[in-house]
């Protein structure tokens, strides 16, 4: 099997790597902003589908892999901030409380595809100004989806998570593993 991953994340290029060690990397620019759904677990399948049928489509022959990450709070969608105002916003609605984060994954060859998502529940502690103002001085939450990364800086946060962990950071693994070799 010819795989690839449409994502330019690190992240997701080391998770891959735990299921196998043979695949490449090709992404595509395409346009999230358009994107809506009717819940944050569906647009995270559409924007992981959208960015999967765009490599795809360059790629039939190959086994190409979408993925998109949203954290859900009470319906309403964090992305990455798009300043340290806003992950400063974003950490201190986290704080103190439960929220989901789901990952889409659109697994397709050709015209064939496989589409889910995967949701996981994270709870974090309650934050003071100062906790959150030290972890605004890192590069850590500017480039992830509700402005912190569990598998970093922010794991001091979390209480407790239900579900995959690796979902949080940006890859089922187990479930994408069983998608791709079991069928």
């Amino acid at each position: 099997m010819q795989l690839v991953l449409a994502s330019a994340s690190p992240r997701r290029r080391e998770l891959l790597g735990l299921i196998t060690p043979d695949f490449e990397v090709c992404t595509a620019d395409v346009e999230e902003s358009d994107v809506s759904a009717e819940s944050p677990k569906q647009l995270a399948e559409q924007l992981a589908q959208l960015k999967c049928r765009a490599v795809s489509g360059m790629m039939p022959q190959k086994t190409v892999i979408g993925c998109d990450t949203v954290v859900d709070v009470d319906g309403e969608v964090f992305g990455k901030p798009r300043d340290r105002a806003h992950a400063r916003e974003m950490l201190r609605r986290l704080s103190g409380r439960s929220h989901w984060v789901h990952t889409g994954v659109c697994v397709r060859k050709g015209e064939c595809e496989t589409l889910f998502a995967e949701s996981t529940r994270v709870e974090f502690a309650a934050l003071s100004d100062a906790e959150i103002e030290a972890y605004l001085d890192t590069p850590d939450p500017y480039d992830k989806a509700g402005a912190y990364g569990i598998q970093s800086g922010a794991a001091r946060f979390v209480k407790g998570i239900e579900g995959c962990y690796f979902n949080v950071v940006g890859l089922p693994v187990h479930r994408l593993y069983r998608v791709l070799f079991c069928g």
